[in-house]
């Protein structure tokens, strides 16, 4: 049965810290809903109504054009191993930018990274459990190691220059807010342009 919480208790936050994945739900006012999945050891719980994570270079930049328009976030984790558990974190989120006064002390939650992008501060009001009976069994395997490698192999000048050519727009052509424009429509990007097949940066 389904369970709502004012807040997240202490046995939810260990529960949120083991899992190796979770998704990230936004949407603006008209256009596409987007759905992530992030890793990577990515997210920190800093309060019973308060988490962070952070957000890595990608092919995608949906999450940040969203709330800039709308605040509203969903954060969902599910159990693959042990017991079934579907954890649901619903709040509203304010974008973080490594130009941004509280970017330095966000930051220093997470491990360094070349991609990294946006800290997402997000304030939760509801928090809801769910059975995941029909959640199947996976075994973790590893992180991948793809993005890291390419993050590194652009430098901190090729990752901004990727933001301001591949990360200004959504799919919908609203505003991420990351860097300036573009002045010219960019084509598609080349294989050697894009990071991998990772899809953990929208």
């Amino acid at each position: 049965m389904g369970k709502k919480y004012r807040e997240i208790t202490p046995k939810q936050a260990d529960f949120i810290g083991a899992q190796k994945i979770f998704f990230c739900a936004t949407a603006a006012p008209d256009g596409r809903v987007n759905v992530s999945p992030k890793g990577g050891d990515s997210l920190r719980v800093l309060a019973p109504d308060r988490v962070v994570w952070l957000n890595l270079t990608g092919s995608g930049n949906e999450s940040a054009a969203h709330v800039l328009e709308d605040s509203r976030m969903t954060l969902m984790f599910c159990a693959f191993e042990g017991s079934p558990k579907i954890l649901r974190l619903y709040g509203n989120a304010r974008m973080v930018q490594p130009a941004d006064a509280d970017w330095e002390e966000l930051y220093a939650l997470f491990h360094p990274h070349v991609g990294a992008r946006q800290i997402f501060d997000v304030t939760v009001d509801l928090v809801q459990t769910s059975c995941g009976f029909g959640v199947p069994y996976f075994d973790y395997a590893g992180d991948r190691e793809k993005l890291r490698q390419w993050s590194e192999e652009h430098g901190e000048s090729g990752i901004r220059e990727y933001w301001r050519l591949k990360n200004a727009k959504s799919i919908d052509g609203k505003p991420t807010g990351i860097a300036a424009e573009a002045d010219d429509e960019v084509d598609d990007e080349s294989p050697g342009d894009r990071p991998g097949d990772a899809d953990t940066g929208a």
